[in-house]
């Protein structure tokens, strides 16, 4: 086997394999926390500094399961707790983000379809979370189950969700009201959906089950983001890396994580998150585990996640 992305697999239970490369991140400078709008602190009594500049990440990953949703919804709401402006784009037909954001998302609501299929404003299907101040969602509906036929047809149907994103986020910009974060949640499959998404954003963040299944998609995904970084959008790139339903008391877990961040280096998130019931039943209440149970192993987790990405992120950012 070798390390290159466009032609490999990754074998279910061969824990001394290689794992792939991806592609490779732009260097960055971090800088120095400063203070949020709100005034909360993370971590040792430290603020999360913003970008310079919106970061937009598309979570992904070709395999269903491995906390993809969860990750989008948690990782937002940290950020977002820490005083940091965050829009959540749920591109999933299941809706299961916007769910666990408390954002009512049944068919007459105006949604994400409504932006792709009739080039409504991103403006006009917007929601504030009723639970997180700075938190935002752009709902997903089952009609978005239907949208991946309907824009075959259409002109740039690979970068409708970019062109709206790019105006909302601007729009934002010149009312002061900056987004500094948008986390895009993706279906588990590579369609129109999911090119959309790839297209809109810069970076790429990808949720690990700690398990050998969880990676049998990974060449695959990186090799459909080679793709796209060739022929539609030159500055995507994998830049963060974060293993979930990470189980101690396993080798098994131990095992994945090691090979992991052998071989995807700084782009592994320090933090794991571990299994936890906290997390799963947060959404039934229409919740994350943020606002659940903030004392939960899975809310400090993803908390710890949050300040990793927000403190990488300070090169490509700084001070609003």
């Amino acid at each position: 086997m070798t390390d290159g992305t466009s032609t490999q697999t990754i074998p279910p239970a061969r824990p001394t394999e290689p794992l792939p490369t991806s592609p490779s991140v732009p260097a960055s400078t971090p800088t120095g926390p400063r203070s949020t709008p709100t005034g909360r602190a993370q971590t040792e009594g430290e603020a999360l500094p913003a970008p310079r500049r919106t970061r937009v990440m598309t979570v992904a990953n070709q395999k269903g399961g491995v906390g993809k949703t969860t990750t989008t919804v948690n990782v937002a709401a940290a950020l977002a707790t820490a005083g940091l402006r965050v829009l959540v784009l749920d591109l999933d037909p299941q809706g299961n983000a916007s769910t666990a954001l408390g954002i009512p998302h049944h068919a007459e609501v105006p949604s994400v379809y409504d932006v792709l299929a009739d080039g409504t404003p991103m403006r006009d299907v917007v929601q504030s979370c009723p639970d997180v101040p700075n938190l935002l969602c752009a709902p997903a509906t089952i009609d978005l189950a239907g949208a991946e036929i309907e824009l075959v047809s259409l002109v740039a149907r690979e970068m409708r969700l970019g062109r709206a994103l790019t105006t909302y986020l601007r729009d934002e910009e010149d009312r002061g009201e900056r987004i500094d974060y948008v986390l895009v949640d993706c279906p588990p499959s590579l369609g129109l959906l999911t090119i959309n998404a790839f297209v809109a954003a810069e970076e790429v963040f990808i949720p690990i089950q700690c398990e050998y299944y969880a990676l049998e998609g990974l060449s695959q995904l990186l090799k459909n983001i080679e793709l796209i970084k060739a022929h539609l959008n030159p500055s995507l790139h994998v830049s963060t890396i974060l293993l979930t339903m990470y189980d101690g008391r396993t080798r098994l877990s131990a095992q994945v994580a090691e090979e992991v961040r052998r071989h995807f280096g700084e782009q592994v998130i320090r933090s794991t998150v571990p299994r936890s019931v906290r997390i799963s039943e947060a959404p039934s209440h229409g919740q994350t585990v943020m606002t659940y149970d903030p004392t939960s192993s899975g809310a400090l987790s993803y908390a710890a996640a949050a300040v990793e990405i927000a403190r990488h992120g300070a090169g490509e950012g700084g001070n609003r």
